[in-house]
């Protein structure tokens, strides 16, 4: 790293190169860095050098979306994140680097369109995507940029260029139709490689006689025609290369390799007549020929497309037979699809099916999340669950959940597991309730209380009803987040850094939950009592879209959720608020958090004695906007998540310099 008085450059090499063809957004031992590693939280960490000018990360298994965060190094001019493992679209915050003129994000992952905001940046002149998964069409602003490099597995058309351009390399594409004409117009081009696409037509005859053209490669397309009309060649040309084509005819004087020209030109795999046995014969570069092969492939496209009409039809009429032979089914699984969520599978790599891409407006990256380490759900018997509490003891009652009872238990390999009797508000019938429960089982986040199965009561009986369902998740040992807030137990409070990181997990879950399901899971039952600690502190929410379940499928917003984390968020402060006087306690406190004085008195001596003052502010200033009454005016999930990140970084530098400090 270089730090100057003015500029700053941070520059890293490692030895992860990103060559893998198996990666599916998720960490991959000894290629990437480890599951815990957060981009967001690494690029939040960047935005603190404010005076970066050149950023490059190569190969270091960097994994996860670009955040639009970047946009942030607002001094940023140089940008190479090439060989890692990023995923998703390219941000349009990047637009707004208005200072960059060097743009590199070579051999990632980067499978969505090419976004169009090239406009604003008037300063890039090398941009490289090249061994990405981009696809759609390129943008028309690209033509603000004074050199191109090669970007590979595009799709789209050639657009047209500035007058200035040097240098063009479009190598290795799928860039389609004919060369435009414009090109022969590009007085400054010295350097043009369009080799390894589809391009077809003649190439125009002025490419050749460009004043300052050194450089041609058009080698590996379907160009075709006859080059007769090259009259004449550039005089800096010095390499020329259009081998593999179906060019026809003879080649031009100045291409002649027999003459006095020292230029190096490369013409193999062509219909050339130059009596050489590397040329193709004519009627591989009949244009005749491809013509019909192109209309018997038509032919048999339409015969097909008619055979399979008549199948889709068929399918039709039987479906609709099945629809009126099962009338009752139908009314029942009609209801279901408008009152239960459609839930994102995470067993594919990007957790998103393809019909759900097409009707979603938003999928956040959080539903790309794999499948986590919690055991897959199950159906348990009845006595099995009977057996693991001692049939429902009350030494193994834990207590009354947000919705049910809950019992401790153990199976026979000896783990523990919680069971939750839950009596449903009205009955339902086994099918329609094992649709709920396998929804509920796909809500799969390393921030939830893993679901590992269910029991049915009455299941055993044909077309029943049932009206109480078991619910079986994994046991939490630590206690929950509340208990680890409160005096009682001065051995397990917990300092500041541990409580951000306890509401970080916390935010990821219910951002997973906003996010990773269509529509939104809300109504998530926020509470600090409903967020367990694991053996590590590792945080976890219970009581989890039992909306699913019970039906409780009202229209609540998804502010209604930031209100809730709202008061975690304050009880994280404070201490443990007295049930049901959270409101008052807003109303009559909120405002002291404003002085000095006011936060001494307010929030927790404990939180006071291992905070930063810097850290305190960003979590009291969130909060504040959190309980807001104006359910407008509160955050999104994805604000609150970097809030409390940017927090956690800003304690954790405080912490090391203190411990720097202490050591000096």
């Amino acid at each position: 790293m270089y730090s100057g008085t003015c500029s700053m450059q941070l520059k890293i090499m490692g030895d992860k190169l990103s060559k893998v063809s198996d990666f599916h957004g998720y960490a991959i031992p000894n290629q990437t860095l480890s599951e815990t590693f957060s981009i967001d939280s690494l690029v939040v960490t960047l935005t603190r050098l404010n005076t970066l000018r050149v950023l490059s990360l190569v190969s270091l298994g960097i994994w996860g979306p670009l955040p639009g965060k970047i946009h942030r190094l607002s001094s940023l001019e140089l940008l190479d994140m090439s060989s890692n493992f990023m995923f998703g679209s390219i941000p349009n915050e990047i637009s707004r680097l208005i200072k960059l003129h060097t743009l590199t994000l070579d051999g990632k992952f980067f499978n969505e369109s090419v976004p169009n905001w090239f406009n604003p940046m008037s300063n890039l002149t090398i941009l490289s995507l090249k061994n990405n998964r981009l696809k759609g069409q390129f943008p028309s602003s690209i033509t603000k940029i004074t050199m191109l490099t090669d970007g590979k597995s595009f799709q789209f058309r050639i657009s047209l260029l500035p007058k200035g351009v040097t240098t063009v390399l479009l190598s290795n594409n799928s860039f389609n139709g004919k060369i435009p004409e414009e090109f022969s117009k590009l007085n400054h081009l010295q350097h043009l490689d369009l080799s390894s696409n589809s391009l077809v037509g003649p190439p125009p005859s002025g490419l050749f006689s460009l004043p300052n053209i050194s450089y041609l490669n058009l080698e590996s397309n379907m160009l075709s025609g006859s080059l007769h009309n090259v009259i004449k060649c550039g005089e800096n040309l010095g390499f020329v290369d259009i081998s593999s084509n179906k060019f026809t005819g003879s080649l031009p004087s100045c291409l002649d390799t027999n003459s006095s020209n020292k230029r190096v030109v490369k013409f193999n795999g062509n219909c050339l007549i130059i009596g050489n046995e590397q040329q193709n014969p004519d009627s591989f570069c009949n244009e005749d020929n491809f013509k019909k092969k192109r209309s018997w492939s038509s032919t048999v496209w339409i015969v097909v497309g008619v055979i399979g009409l008549m199948v889709i039809f068929l399918v039709i009429v039987a479906f609709v037979r099945l629809v009126f032979r099962r009338r009752e089914n139908r009314r029942e699984t009609v209801t279901l699809q408008h009152t239960v969520p459609k839930v994102i599978q995470n067993s594919l790599p990007s957790g998103i099916s393809s019909e759900v891409l097409a009707n979603a407006r938003i999928i956040s990256e959080a539903s790309k999340l794999g499948t986590q380490v919690v055991p897959s759900c199950r159906v348990f018997s009845i006595e099995e669950l009977t057996e693991a509490t001692n049939n429902f003891s009350g030494s193994f009652f834990l207590g009354e959940g947000s919705i049910g009872k809950l019992y401790k238990g153990m199976l026979e390999n000896g783990s523990y597991i919680v069971i939750r009797s839950l009596s449903l508000f009205k009955k339902y019938s086994i099918r329609n309730l094992k649709v709920r429960l396998d929804l509920l089982s796909k809500l799969r986040h390393p921030h939830l209380v893993g679901f590992l199965g269910y029991c049915i009561d009455g299941e055993s009986l044909e077309d029943s009803t049932s009206s109480r369902v078991f619910l079986v998740h994994e046991y939490i040992s630590n206690g929950n987040f509340r208990a680890h807030l409160s005096e009682c137990s001065p051995d397990r409070i917990l300092k500041w850094p541990d409580r951000l990181a306890v509401l970080i997990g916390i935010a990821k879950a219910v951002h997973f939950l906003h996010t990773g399901v269509i529509p939104a899971s809300s109504s998530n039952r926020l509470r600090t009592n409903n967020i367990l600690l694991d053996e590590h502190c590792i945080a976890k929410l219970s009581d989890y879209g039992l909306s699913i379940i019970t039906e409780d499928l009202e229209q609540i917003e998804l502010a209604d959720d930031v209100y809730d984390f709202g008061f975690i968020l304050l009880e994280a402060l404070v201490g443990p608020i007295v049930t049901g006087k959270g409101e008052a306690f807003l109303l009559n406190e909120m405002n002291s958090f404003g002085s000095q004085d006011g936060r001494q008195r307010i929030v927790d001596p404990v939180v006071l004695t291992t905070c930063s003052q810097e850290s305190l502010s960003i979590v009291i200033s969130i909060t504040n906007k959190c309980i807001s009454i104006e359910p407008k005016n509160r955050p999104s999930f994805e604000d609150v998540l970097w809030n409390l990140q940017y927090a956690a970084q800003v304690q954790a530098t405080s912490d090391s310099e203190q411990k720097s400090e202490g050591a000096s």
